[in-house]
Order: structure tokens, then C-alpha cells, then sequence
């Protein structure tokens, strides 16, 4: 008779953690560096609060690295929402990490302050205005929007990508042609951010939109003025380059060409 396989057991019972979806979004998400600080901080972390209070000088002698490196790591998981940062009193005095709900793995057994409040609202705020083919102004519905995702710990390098690859569509919508009014709320990427969820990018597909999506909507702004004054369609020849059709083709890679997501209630 058969017997049912016997779960795997672990070698060592300390001083490890449960690695899902928010550890596989920091790869992407973070440079190297500051990735290396966020699996060192999540290694020594509490599991009850997954809070950290330490120096500077500490992480940077565990860490073999400056303590003006650190510093700038510490600053890039704080900016990409990935732990807030509460400095000490002053200089002699540890400051305490503070890994967010969508980085966390573990339930927190006592009242917490997973991150500063509204640092990842706010991290989404910036990232939906600096698409640049979205309206000016980020609503009410869009400020409770970002904290539903947040609730549900879809991870900010998730959402982060969903809004570039929405905005590169938007582009190459207008940039064939297609009259279509600017992205009008957060709610337009509902389905974007399901199926970047679904089917995340491959290596380096989203820092290389992060650093085209600016530089295309520079061009588009460019071309804009002159069709404005002169009254005639955009022409995706004279303002595309290699640069557009690469994103043009990453965007048919990950199988959804649609103007407006079905779903998402865009204006």
C-alpha cells in the first residue's frame, strides 16, 4: 500500500523565513545592494512585528559595506516602500526598520507600524503622476484604491510595473494614431496589475521600462506641440525609434493590447 510523502523538514530550525510573492517582487524591485539589505533585515527581523532596531555601524560591519552605503540602501527600500525607517534620537541611538505588510511573510502577532503612513500610497502617487499620460491630480478614489492593494500585500514593485506597462500601451495608442483622453484614475489598471500579477515580467523587462517610459513621454509631449499647431495627426515614424518598438513589441509579449482595461472604470 501506498504511503503519502512526508513533508519537507528543515535543517535548521533558527534564523530563517518564509520567502513568497514580496520577496520575489524585491529581486526586481531593488538594486543589489539594497536587495542584499532587505534579506539581511529580514533574516534578523522579529517574526512577531518584523521590526529590526539596530545602527548603521552595525549593518554595515555585518554587511561589509560603508556606513554611506547603507544609507543610501536604507533610503531606496524607504522610497520603494519596502520598510519604513525611524531614525534614532540621535546619532549614538539604533534605528528601527520596519518591513511592510506586502514584504513581510508573517501575520503580526501585536499592534505594529508596518510602514510610515501612506509610504506606499504615496510611492504609487508619484509613480501614477510621473507617467505622464495621466490626468494631474491624484483623487480620493485613488488614494483608497492604493490602500486596497496594499491591504490585499500586492507588492509595490507589482504595482510599480502594471503602471509602466499600462502607460507604455497608452503611448502606443496615441502614437498610432488613436485619439483616446489621458488615463483619468488608478482604477484603469485594475486588470493590468491582475495580469502582471499573474504573469510577471522577465528579467530586466521592467527597469528597461522605467528608464524608456520618461523618454517617450517626452517625445509624445514633443509631438503633441506640433500637432497641436499644426492641426495634423501624429506620426509614429517620426517619433517612435527603437526605443518605441522595443517597448511596442514587450507590450504584444505580454498579450494584452487593450485601449481601456475592461474593468478598470477608466475616463
Amino acid at each position: 500500500m501506498s504511503t503519502a510523502p512526508l513533508p519537507p523538514r528543515i535543517k535548521e530550525r533558527g534564523n530563517w523565513i518564509a520567502a513568497g510573492d514580496g520577496f520575489r517582487s524585491a529581486v526586481k524591485l531593488l538594486s543589489d545592494g539594497a536587495f542584499k539589505l532587505f534579506a539581511h533585515l529580514s533574516l534578523q527581523a522579529d517574526h512577531r512585528t518584523g521590526r529590526v532596531l539596530t545602527t548603521y555601524r552595525a549593518l554595515a560591519a555585518e554587511l561589509t559595506k560603508s556606513k554611506r552605503a547603507i544609507g543610501v540602501y536604507a533610503a531606496e527600500l524607504k522610497e520603494k516602500g519596502v520598510c519604513s525607517v525611524r531614525p534614532g534620537e540621535n546619532q549614538y541611538s539604533p534605528t528601527t526598520f520596519a518591513l511592510c505588510d506586502s514584504y513581510w511573510p508573517y501575520e503580526r502577532e501585536a499592534p505594529h507600524e508596518a510602514c510610515e503612513p501612506g509610504d506606499y500610497v504615496e510611492a504609487v502617487r508619484r509613480c501614477f503622476l510621473a507617467l505622464g499620460c495621466t490626468r494631474a491630480g491624484f483623487s480620493a478614489a485613488d488614494v483608497r484604491a492604493a490602500r486596497e492593494l496594499e491591504r490585499q500585500g500586492v507588492p509595490l514593485g507589482i504595482v510599480e510595473d502594471a503602471l509602466f506597462l499600462g502607460a507604455g500601451r497608452k503611448y502606443e495608442a496615441w502614437f498610432a494614431g488613436r485619439e483616446s483622453a489621458p488615463i483619468g484614475s488608478l482604477a484603469y489598471f485594475h486588470d493590468v496589475i491582475a495580469e502582471v500579477r499573474g504573469q510577471p515580467f522577465p528579467s530586466g523587462y521592467g527597469d528597461y521600462l522605467r528608464s524608456k517610459i520618461p523618454m517617450i513621454s517626452e517625445r509624445w509631449a514633443r509631438e503633441k506641440a506640433i500637432q497641436d499647431r499644426q492641426k495634423k495627426p501624429a506620426s509614429p515614424e517620426t517619433s517612435s525609434g527603437r526605443d518605441q518598438d522595443r517597448i511596442k513589441g514587450g507590450l504584444q509579449s505580454n498579450r494584452r493590447q487593450d485601449e481601456t482595461p475592461k474593468s478598470a472604470g477608466a475616463k
